[in-house]
């Protein structure tokens, strides 16, 4: 027994790569910001977000994560600069540029626990009167550990349990993004664990402990179905240096900016159905993930909760409404 956890424990460490290293989620294209820094603040609002998934409810040791996360836009501000007793001109003290964002999450894969943070930095300008040019960049961190409890020795004093290996260590990264925002359609791209686990602070004992870079590239296209639908086809691309990419192809239906219902096809084997209610300024969604792999027998599929709050009138959302 001790030989295998130890075997599992090292295959986890030095062939994480191949599997699920960063959080995986079903309703990615709700919040962006969760994959791409530079999406903070790009529509104008402050946001705050919390979503829940439970993947392959059932089944022991399945990932499990939770987030949240916060985003705002420094919108323009004036202040009087008095050059004469007559004269006063005003000037903006922000230019509305700016976008600030942060989250916090957690995630654990079977044995395998991290509970993280990013803090970014965001700049918007315009291409043109409708379409924004934005760029982002995120100083990110988290705590890479053991989870001791999923560990059963046959042994009450094997070493392992007081083992420095179960203390985990620090890990500071960092992603950076692109995004053009259009009223009529949007485009992201970004990359993250840019330094791939370089810099580790902690036990020794992690010294071969890696990450791979993860890159995304998403689009959405938005077309008038009547006076107050809309269809929206998207794409999402999700590849890291030693994984194979792995595609989201999905349509979503939306009433009126209120309701929205759509159906994805992941192409490493699955099906995702989610819709989406808002109300003054709650938003809710739903996404359920139906498995096309042997494991759905033993399961009964993946859930996705979000919640989130916006804040600021819709004049706010885009630049030729002359807010920012």
């Amino acid at each position: 027994m001790k030989k295998l956890a130890v075997i599992v424990f090292f295959s986890l460490l030095s062939a994480g790569s191949s599997g699920q290293q960063l959080p995986l989620y079903s309703q990615y294209l709700y919040n962006r910001f969760l994959i791409n820094p530079a999406v903070a603040g790009s529509d104008g609002f402050t946001s705050y977000n919390i979503t829940a998934r439970e993947q392959w409810v059932g089944y022991s040791g399945a990932p499990r994560t939770f987030s949240f996360s916060g985003q705002t836009r420094l919108m323009k501000k004036s202040y009087v600069l008095r050059e004469s007793r007559s004269r006063q001109i005003f000037r903006p003290k922000y230019d509305g540029r700016v976008g600030l964002g942060g989250y916090v999450f957690s995630d654990r894969n079977g044995l395998i626990q991290r509970n993280g943070f990013s803090a970014s930095y965001s700049y918007h300008m315009w291409l043109q009167s409708s379409t924004q040019l934005s760029m982002g960049l995120a100083f990110t961190g988290y705590h890479f550990k053991v989870n001791e409890k999923e560990l059963i020795f046959e042994d009450p004093d094997e070493p392992w349990l007081t083992n420095e290996l179960i203390r985990g260590i620090f890990v500071p990264d960092a992603a950076f993004g692109v995004y053009v925002l259009n009223p009529r359609y949007s485009i992201g791209f970004s990359t993250d664990q840019l330094f791939g686990a370089a810099l580790k602070i902690g036990d020794a004992a992690y010294r071969n402990f890696r990450m791979d870079r993860h890159y995304y590239l998403f689009g959405t296209y938005s077309i008038e179905a009547g006076a107050y639908t809309e269809i929206q086809p998207s794409l999402l691309l999700m590849m890291s240096e030693q994984v194979r990419p792995q595609f989201d192809l999905g349509v979503t239906y939306i009433l009126n900016q209120s309701f929205w219902a759509g159906l994805t096809y992941r192409t490493s084997g699955a099906m995702i159905v989610n819709f989406g209610l808002k109300y003054d300024n709650l938003f809710f969604g739903y996404a359920f993930d139906y498995t096309l792999q042997e494991i759905q027998r033993v399961t009964y599929g993946t859930h996705e909760i979000t919640l989130a709050l916006k804040f600021g009138d819709s004049a706010r959302k885009y630049r030729w409404l002359d807010r920012y």
